[in-house]
């Protein structure tokens, strides 16, 4: 039998000779000194641990004043039995120690700065967050505690879709949302409903090394096409791909380089979507961050033929552990993607779900949007300051309109793989562009992201980047 508590499971087994109450001592012991049990950490009382247990109340009563005895745990009356909050802190025990070993240099707080994919965790309004839960929690009915809607709570949906009316001029109600476990769920459900082994899928290169690999397993013939400063090269992956069923691009901030797809492009990349019924996936996985011109509009707003699958997550715009997104498709598919939804996700946590909605309709996420695009401007230009004033001309930085990261290139330096690899050494956290490549048709160059960056350190960082990888 199982008994859980903290991250510490304690078990006691019928083939072990000793007395029970000396397994549960020793376990609790051996736990302590793990660092499973951790000083003030709050133990079952002796009643429900026997009942739970199936032993007598004695038996635990002894296990208990045996570690008492020894100083392991302290008993607090009406508060119950705790871990002595005396002890030392333990190094905790890990699966594998040599893959987490420290990484060299200054000690880091929170995601290794320069990491590419998160938002500035260190300003999300934890605060707004929690009273909206609390609301949430508090409002739940028995009704809520049953199986959830495979394609989403209702509320939520009525969100999102207002939302992408006024902010992405797509125009839908929320019967034609469906929520998602992030994009690669959304990735997941349509390559579920809609792809068949072998079938041809063009992807961007370089690209969204993800998506590369989801389609890649859903058996995707891949077609790699070409980016360049228009984004994807349409006529070129036309050319590549006669027979294509899907194509995947992120039109407004192309997946890494930032360029945003043309007009000229995009209406021929719906023109030859129709002309192949063909379906594209528009990943807009961080269009809401734009720092020059007025926000482009979502491919999807252009989309006459209903070619569009439209795909959004909250990973960036509010954080990526809410595992949320998104997916709009048309019409013609939602019978069948409503039946992959409850095949492969069969609803998500309605709590979570919530809370969004509450943060979006409460008018919380704009005045969040608003900070987010205020501050990422604000540390997107002092870190393109410091490396410039720190490398000089040994470092071309590219800096498109929008998103969340730049692209730099090295000049004459090693390959980026080995750059990037010094870095992490150094305790930074860049990513190689030609690991975004399956042709290695956009050379090398190291992706910054700058999100979680602030102002007042991007000197001292430019400086740790510099010391190691020149």
């Amino acid at each position: 039998m199982d008994w859980a508590v903290s991250d510490f499971t304690i078990a006691i087994g019928a083939a072990d000779q000793r007395p029970a109450y000396r397994q549960m001592a020793d376990r609790d012991r051996d736990a302590i000194a793990a660092g499973l049990l951790r000083p003030n950490d709050r133990l079952p009382s002796a009643r429900s641990l026997a009942a739970q247990l199936a032993l007598a109340r004695g038996t635990v009563d002894t296990a208990y004043a045996l570690l008492a005895g020894e100083g392991y745990i302290v008993g607090r009356g009406p508060a119950g039995t705790a871990v002595a909050p005396d002890l030392p802190v333990p190094v905790q025990r890990r699966i594998a120690p040599e893959a987490e070993a420290p990484l060299p240099g200054p000690p880091v707080q929170g995601p290794l700065p320069f990491r590419l994919g998160l938002p500035a965790l260190d300003m999300f309004p934890r605060s707004q967050w929690a009273r909206l839960t609390a609301r949430a929690a508090q409002q739940i009915g028995p009704m809520d505690l049953a199986y959830p809607d495979p394609t989403g709570l209702p509320a939520l949906r009525e969100a999102i879709a207002a939302y992408l009316g006024v902010a992405r001029g797509i125009v839908c109600q929320g019967g034609g949302v469906i929520v998602t476990a992030g994009f690669q769920g959304a990735l997941a459900l349509l390559t579920h409903a809609l792809l068949q082994p072998g079938d041809t899928a063009v992807i961007e290169d370089p690209g969204y090394f993800l998506a590369r690999e989801a389609l890649a397993q859903a058996g995707a013939r891949l077609v790699p096409a070409p980016v360049d400063a228009a984004g994807l090269d349409v006529a070129a992956a036309r050319a590549a791909a006669p027979d294509v069923r899907f194509v995947v691009v992120t039109p407004t901030h192309q997946s890494p380089t930032g360029v945003a797809l043309s007009l000229p492009r995009r209406l021929a990349l719906l023109e030859w979507a129709e002309a192949a019924d063909a379906w594209v996936i528009e990943d807009d996985y961080d269009s809401e961050f734009r720092y020059t011109g007025r926000p482009l509009p979502a491919l999807k707003s252009l989309d006459r033929a209903e070619r569009v699958l439209y795909v959004g997550s909250f990973s960036k715009v509010l954080f990526p552990g809410l595992r949320l997104g998104y997916l709009v498709p048309p019409p013609l598919l939602l019978p069948r993607l409503r039946a992959a939804a409850r095949t492969l996700q069969a609803g998500l946590p309605a709590l979570e779900q919530r809370v969004v909605a509450g943060f979006i309709t409460d008018g919380y996420f704009a005045r969040h949007l608003r900070r987010m695009r205020s501050l990422y401007a604000a540390r997107r230009a002092a870190l393109a300051a410091a490396l410039e004033e720190v490398f000089g001309d040994r470092l071309a930085v590219t800096l498109q309109a929008g998103g969340m990261h730049l692209l730099a290139r090295v000049a004459d330096g090693a390959p980026d793989t080995e750059l990037v690899r010094r870095a992490l050494a150094a305790g930074l956290g860049p990513a190689a562009l030609s690991q975004q490549s399956m042709t290695g048709h956009a050379g090398a160059g190291l992706l910054l992201g700058f999100t979680n960056v602030p102002e007042a350190a991007a000197p001292e960082l430019a400086r740790r980047l510099a010391a190691a990888i020149l």
